[in-house]
């Protein structure tokens, strides 16, 4: 008898069934090749702008990862670095046209994916999982 997926392997399966819908939607839609990693990474991308070492804190790698990524989105056009209008010695991370068009796209993904969802498990689960998800947890046991 097989053992069952703990609770972490079935939510970390649930957002990458949920990721890969999203970054192959926007690939073949938008003539993309954006990858999960970038696909994060620009979910945390306020449209407004931001410096790349609080993307890196927010997603929790380093400074220079976060410039990797950034360098890739900007190749295909997504975002643009540009100056800190508060702090001259800063550069902020913000989409560009191309990137809100994608932006837009993306919701309009989670939508259709979320529809997929129910029509392979049913409206109820599908209810039931939002209910659970979106309930206040707290801090983690052990977190400062």
């Amino acid at each position: 008898m097989a053992e069952e997926p703990n609770l972490g392997r079935l939510l970390l399966d649930g957002f990458r069934w949920i990721d890969h819908g999203l970054v192959e939607s926007l690939n073949v839609t938008l003539g993309l090749e954006l990858t999960s990693a970038q696909s994060l990474l620009f979910a945390d991308l306020p449209l407004a702008g931001v410096r790349q070492s609080d993307l890196a804190r927010s997603l929790g790698v380093s400074r220079q990862a976060v410039n990797e990524l950034v360098r890739g989105l900007e190749r295909q056009q997504l975002v643009e670095v540009v100056a800190d209008p508060t702090d001259g010695r800063s550069k902020l991370v913000r989409p560009t046209a191309r990137g809100r068009e994608s932006i837009r796209m993306a919701l309009q993904t989670f939508t259709e994916l979320e529809n997929e969802l129910r029509s392979r498990i049913g409206d109820r689960s599908v209810d039931q999982l939002r209910r659970a998800l979106s309930a206040g947890w707290g801090d983690p046991p052990g977190a400062r």
